[in-house]
């Protein structure tokens, strides 16, 4: 249902054997999304982070790891700690990267990660996909499930990593009962220091919209994500879930709420036009992203809201505002 727009390759620093305490590894931990869930995890769990960046402003007692996940270390940070759970965020999403980069880091990273948490015995994995995965279509129902076909591969390049991590770790999930795992498919998540493709269309000044179209769209705020995370550490999660936040609304009430006139463009030359901007630089997404303004993606969450009673905390127009840092 519609919802109002009102309130509502350097060495690890630790590898050492480590005290008594079971961890959390978390990958990717140096995103915007890592360092969000850092904040709200590290004074519950004991977190060891993995990453090829830096973490910029990382809290003392979370134990850092910079080094590539394919990378022997990373198995290192396994022998030597009593893993208890694993938060998988390293996917890495860059559409100026090359394909082959791309695949080696995302897939061989994420295999190598699933063969550590099987041989070491961790009880929980958590790997981090998106509703992204089933792509938008004229052929899409209105909200789509857990079951439905990933089809995003056949109109985004770019996808197709991101759909075999998320169909390598639903593999795992049926090879490794003994591991509970969670496939999380959150929404277009948006926030203040998120600089996604969702999150950089919505900050432009005069974005384009395709004349004619006018999508529902869902959007979660990144702490609720963070917090969703949280959530999957519990014992009964296990499987895929979809994860919604305050609703849908159509694209040009979200760019009514953020003071934006909005530039209709017939969509057959749209998309050329756009792929010679991306080419030379001047716009930060593909012409592939346009099909995300043009048909539906909208995502049935109801099974993660009846398991774990899940409510996103940041209403609608709080979501919205986001994007600019409010």
């Amino acid at each position: 249902m519609n919802q109002p727009l009102t309130h509502g390759e350097p060495e690890a620093e630790h590898l050492e054997p480590a005290p008594d305490s079971k961890a959390v590894v978390v990958t990717g931990i140096s995103g915007n999304l890592g360092r969000a869930l850092a904040k709200l995890l590290h004074k519950k769990e004991r977190i060891i982070g993995i990453d090829r960046r830096p973490f910029v402003g990382k809290p003392k007692d979370i134990e850092m790891c910079q080094f590539d996940l394919r990378k022997k270390k990373a198995e290192d940070v396994f022998r030597r700690n009593d893993i208890k759970a694993v938060i998988h965020m390293g996917i890495m999403h860059d559409p100026r990267m090359s394909a082959e980069e791309h695949h080696s880091f995302n897939v061989i990273g994420t295999t190598r990660l699933l063969e550590y948490c099987a041989k070491y015995g961790v009880q929980k994995l958590v790997v981090l996909s998106s509703a992204n995965v089933y792509g938008p279509s004229p052929d899409n129902s209105n909200f789509l499930t857990e079951d439905a076909p990933l089809m995003a591969a056949s109109r985004f390049p770019s996808v197709r990593d991101l759909i075999e991590v998320d169909m390598l770790a639903y593999s795992f999930f049926w090879r490794q009962p003994s591991v509970s795992t969670v496939i999380l498919r959150p929404v277009h998540i948006v926030g203040p220091t998120i600089k996604n493709a969702p999150s950089n269309y919505l900050r432009l000044r005069r974005p384009w919209v395709l004349a004619g179209f006018d999508p529902m769209v869902q959007l979660i705020h990144v702490e609720d994500v963070g917090r969703a995370l949280m959530e999957t550490l519990r014992a009964e999660p296990k499987g895929v879930y979809n994860v919604v936040g305050p609703g849908e609304v159509p694209l040009t009430s979200i760019f009514r709420e953020l003071g934006r006139t909005v530039v209709p463009i017939p969509h057959p030359i749209a998309r050329p036009i756009l792929g010679v901007l991306f080419k030379y630089r001047v716009a930060s997404f593909p012409s592939e992203e346009l099909d995300h303004i043009q048909f539906l993606c909208a995502v049935d969450g109801s099974r993660w809201a009846g398991e774990v009673g899940w409510k996103p905390r940041y209403s609608m127009r709080e979501t919205i505002r986001s994007v600019l840092g409010e």
